[in-house]
């Protein structure tokens, strides 16, 4: 059933309020990728036996196979049932139009990415879409977030190693993360401190100077996209920081096929899938209620 306008902007106002505590607090929410009602359980339930706040996500491919309001019943259906603290965003909108389709569904995060869908987009389409969306997301309260240019990598297991010569290129300065702050208004900076898409055969590196050069340029909230694969003690350097919200996706994913892979070898006559999925929720489960920890969340959340 779809949101009153009320309930929409009472939503993202305790949202606003989450991520303002979490920075006075140095704790970061998980934003978590879903693929499915199987992770959205997953998450929901790490969330209810850790009491943290999280933040469950999808991109363009997600909206397309399950939808925007279809995602919100769902999410506001576990809430109900587990009593959690859950709030939706909605990670790398390609366009202006779709980041406003996911305000008009009442998603609390919204992330604007048009260089994601253009690499090659401009400086000064990128402000002029983000700024576009901070206007409409008024609106509700919603919290926009975006960056000033193409994000690398993607949300698989890839098999190459990290070049991190042409990964510094990339890399969040204080100088631009001031300016795109400012010439946008955005709520939330996607830095890119070493942070990158996907799953890789070694471990992440974050330039931990680097991000507290960018907290004290900027008063807005920062995420880390990418964060897959780091090291936990990475996450718990970043939180004391400031940063307040961290994406995790391809863990999820490899922690969901590796077992269901396991399961179906284990019971190959198997064929109702329902009696395959506990082992497979509980290992995501798994997944999340470690990030939880090293995001310094267990026991933050605020249920009503």
């Amino acid at each position: 059933m779809p949101l009153t306008l009320r309930q929409i902007r009472d939503n993202c106002a305790k949202a606003r309020e989450t991520m303002e505590r979490a920075r006075r607090e140095h704790f970061a929410l998980g934003a978590f990728n879903l693929d499915n009602q199987e992770t959205l359980r997953a998450v929901a339930q790490a969330a209810k036996k850790k009491n943290a706040p999280v933040l469950v996500e999808i991109s363009q491919g997600e909206v397309d196979a399950l939808g925007l309001e279809n995602v919100r019943d769902m999410v506001d259906n576990y809430k109900a049932i587990l009593g959690v603290e859950m709030y939706i965003n909605l990670d790398h909108s390609p366009s202006v139009e779709a980041a406003k389709a996911g305000i008009d569904a009442g998603y609390e995060f919204i992330h604007i990415d048009i260089s994601q869908a253009n690499h090659n987009a401009s400086d000064e389409d990128i402000i002029a879409a983000t700024r576009e969306v901070v206007q409409y997301a008024k609106m509700t309260g919603a919290l926009v977030e975006s960056e000033p240019h193409y994000f690398g990598g993607s949300s698989n297991v890839h098999t190459e190693g990290i070049d991190y010569d042409e990964i510094k290129k990339t890399f969040s300065t204080p100088e631009g993360t001031y300016h795109f702050v400012k010439s946008t208004g955005i709520d939330t900076y996607a830095a890119a401190v070493g942070n990158l898409h996907g799953k890789y055969p070694v471990p992440k590196k974050i330039d931990l100077q680097l991000l507290r050069e960018i907290r004290d340029t900027i008063d807005c909230n920062i995420s880390l996209h990418g964060g897959s694969g780091t090291p936990g003690h990475y996450f718990m350097d970043a939180v004391k920081i400031g940063v307040t919200k961290i994406n995790i996706n391809s863990d999820m994913r490899y922690a969901y096929r590796k077992t269901l892979e396991k399961v179906l070898a284990d019971d190959p006559t198997e064929y109702a899938v329902v009696k395959l999925m506990p082992e497979v929720i509980a290992a995501v489960q798994k997944v999340v209620e470690s990030k939880i920890d090293s995001f310094n969340s267990a026991g933050r959340a605020m249920v009503d």
